[in-house]
Order: C-alpha cells, then sequence, then structure tokens
C-alpha cells in the first residue's frame, strides 16, 4: 500500500477529536466483519479481515494499529457489486497479511473508513506473540589462559515472560554456587581444562538451548624471561612457564630479532616490522642456549610455551646484547718511513668488524740487535719515532694492532723501514691505461654478482643479518641450538600419519587395524552431497585385490585434539561391528585441508550396490514405472533394521539419527543399519546428553530428546517408529503439513502420526507403542525384531525369489542401468530385445524406476506392463 494522503491524518485527528469512539463504532457503523485475534510463535504467518458493506462508490479501508495508522501495511482490498448500478450497495474486504511475526507486529488492529464525512473504525482485533524463548544474546568462543577468571554472555526474551536461564558445563546444569553467576552473564572463576558452556532458556511454552561455546584453555603467558650468562658470541637465556591445566607443555617457540630491525624502538609490541626467527625447543628445562651470534649486537628475544590446546601469549619483547669481541683482523697498509733519525709509521683501520668499540691501537718496534718496543698509541693513526744514539739501528721493523676492552686483535706482519720521499716529489698518477682494463673488467664481473645477489636475496636474507646462528651442536655436554637458513620455513603436508596427530599411546595402538594409507583410496564420482559431507565411489587398493568401497568425506571441520580423539575412538568402536544388518567400518584415513585445525577425516565404508532404503521406497512410488512392493517386503525391511538396532543397543550405541535415508540396501536386498555420523557410545549411564549444538533431524527425533537432548536407546526406538511409517508410506515425509519449529507442540498435545493406508492394523499398533510418552512404556528392540519376525511368518507366503519377474520398460536404452544412492554395480545381463517381456529375478531389482513386475502364474501381488506384457485375469486395465 502507498504512503497515506495527508487527508486521512486530518479525518483520523478530527474522528478522535471531536466524535466519542462508542458512537463512531457502533451507530450506523458499515462493519459487517471485524479483524480477528492472532497469537502465535515468532515467524508465524497471519492474516486479519475486514468486511464492510456500503452504498455508492466503495471507500478505502485503511489500517490502525495501537490507534496509529499503518502506513506500508501489506493489505489487499476487495471489492464486490451486489447490485447492478454501481450506485448500488457494495461489499467490501480488506484484507491485512504479516508474512512473519515478530514482537514489533503485536498490538490492537482495527480498519478505518471514511464515509460522507464521518470516519467508522470497526471492533479491534490482537495479535499477540507467544512462543518458545528467542535468543538476543548466545555465549561465543573463546580461548582463555589456565586459571584465570572470563565471562560469558546469554540473553533471550519472550513472550511469554518470564523467561529464565540455566547455564550448562560440558552438556551438565551448573548450580548457582558462589562464583558463577545465574544471570545474563556467566563469571567464571578460570578453568583447567577446555571445557563447553551453553544456556538454556525457559518460559512457559517450552525450552530452547544456545549455540554450544568451546571454551579453550591455553597455557598462561611465561615469565621471569632473564639472561644467564652472555658471551661475545653466546646467550643463554631461561624463562619460567605459567599454569598450563591438566595439559602438559609440549614445547616453547623462542623468537629472536636484531634490534635494528626497530624492535627497539617498538619495545611492547607484538609484531616487529620484520618477521622475527622462530625456535622451537623442547622442555623440560626451560632454558635456551644461543650460540654463534654477532658479538657487541643488540637482539630482542620473546617466548611463547605450547600445549595440547594452543600456544600461550608471548612474553614482552626482552632486549639482550652480547659482550664486546677482539677485532677480528689487524690493521691496514701499515707503513714506516725514516728520515734521519726520525721514522714516520703510518695505517688504516681494520676491514673485518671490530666486534666493539675500537679504545685504540698499540705499536711495536724492534731492530737486529734490539729488544722489542711497545707504545699505546691511542686513536690516532699516525705517530712519529725517534732514533736515538750515533749507531743508525739495523734492520728495524713495526707492527701495530687495534684493540677493544675485551683485548688485543692480531698484530700486522713486521713492516721494514722505507727510505724518506720528499714531499715535493709529486705522487705517482693513481690511474695507469692498464688500470682502466683492470676497473672495466671489475665492473662487469660486478653486475653478475649483483645480478645473482638479487635472484637469491630472499633466501639469503636471515643468513646475512644473522650469520650462521643458532646452529644444532653439542659442546661441553649441554645442549646447544643454532640455527641455519632453509629453503622453505612453511612447507605443508599433505597425509597426516598417527605420530602427527598428537593422540594418546593407547588409542594409537588401537587405530592400528583402523587407519588406511591414504594414498591406496582412489576417488571416482560423487555418489551424493549433503549438508554435512559427500559420498563418493572409490577403490581400495589391498594386497591381492581391488575393493570396491564407498568414501565419505566430511565438511565440518575437526578443530580441537579432544574432538579428534572422540572421532577416533568411535572409529575403532565401529571397526568392531559384525552384524549383517549394520554397516561395517572398513576403515580411516586423513587427507590434508586448507582450513585451520586438524586434516579432514575420511570414512570407508562397503558400497551398496542398491543404494539407500529410503530412495528405493520413494522411486518405487514416485518413479517413471510405480513398482508395487509387497507388505512381505516392507515387513522384513522392518525386521532387519530392527536386528540391527538391537545389535546396537546391545554394544551400548545410541545412533540418534534413525530414518530410512539411513538405511541401505545390500546386494541380497538386506537392509543394513548405516550413518553412525550422530551415534554416541554410552560410556557411563543409560543416556546421553548433547552438549555440542547441532543440527538434528526434528521430525524423527524423540519427544523428550526435542525438550532437553537427553538420548537412550529408546528414543532410538521411537525413531525407529517413525522409520516403520516411512517403510510403510513408501518413502513419504513423516507429519505432512506441520512445519519443524512447530512439531515438540505438535506431539505434545498428544498428536502422532497417521496410519498409512494398506498398512496393517498390527504393524501400526507396533509404531504407535513406539511413541509412548514415557520411554519405559516403549519395546526394546529385540521384542520390536521378535513381533516383527512373527508378523513376517503371519503373512502369506510371497513369490520366490526366482518367481518375481520384472519387466524392462525403457525400450530405448541398449542396456539395463543399476541405480543406488551409494553406486551402482555392473549391470545384468542384456535381455532379449525380441521379447518385449524380458524378465529378471528379484535379485536384479536395483532400479524401482526402471522396472514393474510381470504378470506370474504364482500367488501374490503384481502390477502389469502397458507395453506388450499380458495381464492377469480381471486386471486388464492395468493395476
Amino acid at each position: 500500500m502507498g504512503r497515506v494522503p495527508l487527508a486521512w491524518y486530518l479525518a483520523l485527528c478530527c474522528w478522535g477529536c471531536a466524535a466519542p469512539k462508542d458512537t463512531q463504532t457502533e451507530i450506523d457503523s458499515p462493519f459487517v466483519g471485524n479483524p480477528g485475534n492472532i497469537t502465535g510463535a515468532r515467524g508465524l504467518m497471519g492474516m486479519l479481515r475486514c468486511e464492510l458493506q456500503v452504498q455508492g462508490e466503495p471507500p478505502e479501508v485503511v489500517w490502525l494499529r495501537d490507534g496509529q495508522i499503518l502506513e506500508l501495511a501489506d493489505n489487499t482490498q476487495t471489492q464486490v457489486p451486489l447490485g447492478e448500478d454501481w450506485q448500488d450497495e457494495w461489499k467490501v474486504v480488506s484484507q491485512l497479511r504479516i508474512s512473519a511475526l515478530q514482537l514489533s507486529d503485536t498490538g490492537e488492529y482495527q480498519c478505518m473508513v471514511h464515509l460522507e464525512g464521518r470516519t467508522f473504525v470497526s471492533q479491534p482485533g490482537f495479535v499477540g506473540l507467544e512462543g518458545l524463548p528467542y535468543f538476543l544474546e548466545e555465549p561465543e568462543d573463546k580461548a582463555v589462559p589456565a586459571n584465570t577468571p572470563f565471562n560469558l554472555s546469554c540473553q533471550a526474551q519472550g513472550p511469554p515472560e518470564p523467561v529464565t536461564l540455566l547455564w550448562l558445563q560440558d552438556a551438565v546444569p551448573l548450580a548457582p554456587v558462589p562464583g558463577y553467576s545465574s544471570q545474563h552473564s556467566l563469571q567464571a572463576p578460570g578453568l583447567n581444562k577446555t571445557s563447553s558452556f551453553s544456556c538454556e532458556a525457559h518460559n512457559a511454552k517450552g525450552v530452547t538451548t544456545s549455540r554450544t561455546a568451546t571454551i579453550t584453555v591455553l597455557p598462561q603467558r611465561p615469565h621471569h624471561l632473564h639472561v644467564v650468562s652472555r658471551q661475545p658470541t653466546e646467550l643463554e637465556v631461561a624463562w619460567t612457564p605459567g599454569l598450563s591445566g591438566i595439559y602438559p607443555l609440549t614445547h616453547c617457540n623462542l623468537q629472536a630479532v636484531l634490534s635494528d630491525d626497530g624492535v627497539g624502538v617498538r619495545l611492547g609490541e607484538s609484531d616487529p616490522p620484520e618477521e622475527p626467527l622462530t625456535l622451537q625447543v623442547s622442555v623440560p628445562p626451560h632454558q635456551l642456549r644461543l650460540e654463534k651470534l654477532l658479538p657487541h649486537t643488540p637482539y630482542h628475544i620473546r617466548v611463547s610455551c605450547t600445549s595440547s590446546q594452543g600456544p600461550s601469549p608471548w612474553t614482552h619483547w626482552l632486549p639482550v646484547e652480547t659482550t664486546e669481541g677482539v677485532p677480528l683482523g689487524p690493521p691496514e697498509n701499515v707503513s714506516a718511513m725514516r728520515n734521519g733519525s726520525q721514522v714516520l709509521v703510518r695505517w688504516q683501520e681494520p676491514r673485518v668488524p671490530l666486534q666493539g668499540t675500537l679504545l685504540g691501537y698499540r705499536l711495536a718496534y724492534r731492530g737486529q740487535d734490539t729488544p722489542e718496543v711497545l707504545m699505546d698509541i691511542g686513536l690516532t693513526r699516525e705517530v712519529t719515532l725517534e732514533l736515538r744514539g750515533d749507531r743508525p739501528v739495523a734492520n728495524l721493523t713495526v707492527s701495530v694492532t687495534a684493540y677493544t676492552s675485551a683485548g688485543d686483535g692480531p698484530w700486522s706482519l713486521p713492516v721494514p723501514l722505507e727510505p724518506w720521499r720528499p714531499v715535493s716529489e709529486p705522487p705517482p698518477r693513481a690511474f695507469s691505461w692498464p688500470w682502466w682494463y683492470v676497473l672495466l673488467g671489475a665492473l662487469v664481473a660486478a653486475a653478475c654478482v649483483l645480478i645473482l645477489a638479487l635472484f637469491l636475496v630472499h633466501r639469503r636474507k636471515k643468513e646475512t643479518r644473522y650469520g650462521e646462528v643458532f646452529e644444532p651442536t653439542m659442546e661441553r655436554g649441554e645442549l646447544v641450538v643454532r640455527y641455519r637458513v632453509r629453503k622453505s620455513y612453511s612447507r605443508r603436508t599433505t597425509e597426516a600419519t598417527l605420530n602427527s596427530l598428537g593422540i594418546s599411546e593407547e588409542l594409537k595402538e588401537k587405530l592400528r587395524d583402523v587407519m588406511v594409507d591414504r594414498h591406496k583410496v582412489a576417488l571416482g564420482k560423487t555418489l551424493g552431497e549433503g549438508e554435512f559431507g559427500a559420498v563418493m565411489e572409490g577403490q581400495l587398493n589391498q594386497d591381492d585385490s581391488i575393493l570396491k568401497v564407498a568414501v565419505k568425506t566430511m565438511k565440518i571441520a575437526i578443530c580441537t585434539r579432544s574432538e579428534l580423539e572422540d572421532f577416533l575412538s568411535e572409529a575403532v568402536c565401529m571397526k568392531e561391528f559384525d552384524h549383517p544388518n549394520v554397516m561395517r567400518l572398513i576403515g580411516v584415513c586423513f587427507q590434508g585441508s586448507d582450513r585451520e585445525g586438524f586434516p579432514e577425516p575420511v570414512v570407508i565404508l562397503p558400497f551398496m550396490k542398491h543404494g539407500d532404503l529410503h530412495s528405493f521406497l520413494l522411486y518405487s512410488r514416485l518413479g517413471d514405472q510405480p513398482v508395487f512392493l509387497p507388505t512381505q517386503m516392507l515387513v522384513k525391511f522392518m525386521a532387519d533394521i530392527a536386528s540391527g538396532m538391537e545389535y546396537l543397543s546391545t554394544k551400548r550405541f545410541i545412533h540418534r539419527d534413525l530414518a530410512a535415508r539411513n538405511c541401505m540396501l545390500n546386494e541380497n536386498m538386506s537392509v543394513c543399519v548405516a550413518d553412525f555420523g550422530l551415534s554416541k557410545k554410552i560410556y557411563n549411564g543409560d543416556y546421553y546428553r548433547q552438549g555440542r549444538i547441532a543440527k538434528m533431524p526434528v521430525k524423527w527425533i524423540a519427544i523428550e530428546s526435542l525438550a532437553d537432548r537427553v538420548y537412550t536407546s529408546k528414543s532410538d526406538v521411537w525413531s525407529f517408529g517413525v522409520t516403520m511409517w516411512e517403510i510403510a508410506t513408501r518413502g513419504q515425509t513423516p507429519y505432512p503439513g506441520v512445519e519443524n519449529s512447530e512439531i515438540y507442540d505438535y506431539l505434545r498435545q498428544g498428536n502422532r502420526l497417521k496410519q498409512p493406508v494398506d498398512c496393517l492394523d498390527g504393524l501400526y499398533a507396533l509404531m504407535s507403542r513406539c511413541w509412548e510418552l514415557n520411554p519405559r512404556d516403549r519395546p526394546s528392540f529385540a521384542e520390536l525384531r521378535e513381533d516383527l519376525e512373527n508378523t513376517l511368518k503371519a503373512l502369506p507366503p510371497a513369490q520366490e525369489p526366482d518367481e518375481i519377474l520384472y519387466v524392462n520398460m525403457d525400450e530405448g536404452r541398449s542396456h539395463l542401468e543399476p541405480r543406488g544412492a551409494a553406486g551402482g554395480a555392473d549391470p545384468p545381463t542384456q535381455p532379449d530385445p525380441k521379447d518385449s517381456c524380458s524378465c529378471l529375478t528379484a535379485a536384479d531389482v536395483h532400479s524401482a524406476g526402471r522396472y514393474v513386475l510381470c504378470p506370474s502364474t504364482a500367488p501374490g501381488p503384481t502390477l502389469s506392463a502397458d507395453r506388450g506384457c499380458p495381464a492377469p485375469p480381471g486386471q486388464e486395465d492395468g493395476a
């Protein structure tokens, strides 16, 4: 509806000020139908309706909410003449549509019209919101240091109010004890192990559960990082680790960077300008010795320690510095020239690193028959010696050394005296033509070296700046860690091994027969894909054969080590399953992942020729050529599932996702219970409470599981009853016309699934027992299997497998194609094209949409073909 004209606002004001409300709504009111009342949950679609009869031209109906005009209301107006002339009486119907009920939509609704200068308002209708609590804020995942307080927030609202919150830790309700708060904010004093937190919102309509937040416990920040000893080329550092909860530290990482990177100015910041060098150190002891460092050089270091849950925060950058060393080389270009009784000695500073602060030079000279004389010259690089005595000194030589606070460096080679060169003598030419050729060659060589250096500059950068720092060696009986530049620091493996997963040795030993080498599995076409994973056709290369398998990949990432160990522990249990009606696990392998966390699990299962039971039932009813499935076959399917579930219950396994889609048909048309993606083994007690919130199959879940997320073997019995209903209806969806959000209220009111058409009364009675409100009143799987087997024996005998005949109705195909949710198998023998009723045995029935029953003289129900197949007596018009 468009914007309401200004005249309507003026009319509304005049109506409210000038006329009493009861007079305007009751005297001569044109309204013959007033808005009703709507009360429902969020997201409900509702419709309000006003009806009036007027003389002459129909007016425009305006909707009010709490006395205010709805300018952008989603309303439609229908006008129907009650006479032949437009001036006769008209019937006007206005409908207001509320597409998704929200809290802002609640209030009092009325219709208003303006007729002949008067304003009329209908009787009010009320729209109210009432449903399960709605979360405004849910707890978020966090990583906190061990034994460190933290806060979580959770907030929900109705209506109906009040809404009370209950916090759960690891799926166990938290009592309001000191240290915790039961209000919107949970103030936890600290944890020593990784835990999950969620909150439940309760009101008069029921319970809503928030998302589950994982609180990962990391080690505390190390402290007291200090230098134990310093040498010109060595530093020994130590630190004290922080608390890490129940998880022992596996290693510590130490980062070092030269202070000329700017860390000295940016001290305390977490990231220096350039990536620092990271070393991994085994602990204990919490100590590290660094060798082959640069003398008299400032560094910055910091430490972080890691447990199985992750790394601790880094310590602040600590400035450290190596002590001074002696110069590495002697002074350069030492010369000594004699002029009478004086000797002029000159030299240049050493070209090699001084390894400290230059304090001065020392000079030594001696003659053939005179003792050596030592002199401390200071920082000057020129000195004049006075020769005393009338006799000249024979064979006088001079040597020079540089020194720092660490001591003297190497002495230069002895230099003999040279004759004095007068100052007036012109200096020799610095360059001559041969030197130009030498310079040109040097420039060409330098250019080649520069090109090569630019190519290798990134790889050699660390080595150029750090030298051969941190190279592993063993000296003086102490562990020394050094560093040598490698080609790459970011290698990613594509496969995970048992040793790299960091799991316990006991679990590792149990997995020896479960893990499969990823390279032995070849993947083929995708057979099916869902929200949580995909199933692909594959081949497993064994020692002496190639096995056709179904490979299931998962889209849900495993984020913590505890989730990984849970997954592998369940795989070990599933490997031990040995029952003809339970899917057998062949093995598990891992493949590399681009996501953070652990590698992706890949589950290897037997290849099922006929696919899943739900697809088989659906195609038998809605395929291109429908197939009649006899009651004996349907009851056999139910008995197979009950037998498999009985076996799982004796193994103390809860399936939690039992449905026809998760049951597979093998080559013998026997049903195998499969897809244990939601299954859990009960280690203690007889029930399992779901901690981590996941998307669940609402229409198959027991009523108590919907209410408080508690699962038992009797909740699997409820799901089995729904699965029986699926089989009896040939694949129909349970609770047709009922939304997922309405299922809980629907069941709480006592409603259950209706008896399917052509379903035996005894079978429906068995289903109904599975849906008893009290779980203790439901039968066990052993009772269900026994009752179904007795029902199957009481039925009249069906056709033998070799007497049930099937016709290929697809004349356009050159051969018969198999079909199944889990992939196909080798096609059966091609029928004779001359015979339009070429028949196959029941073992060949693997595509319900391709074959129909041929007429047979054997007793039992049959379905006639429409093309060339004779029908039995009395059924010439088809089934």
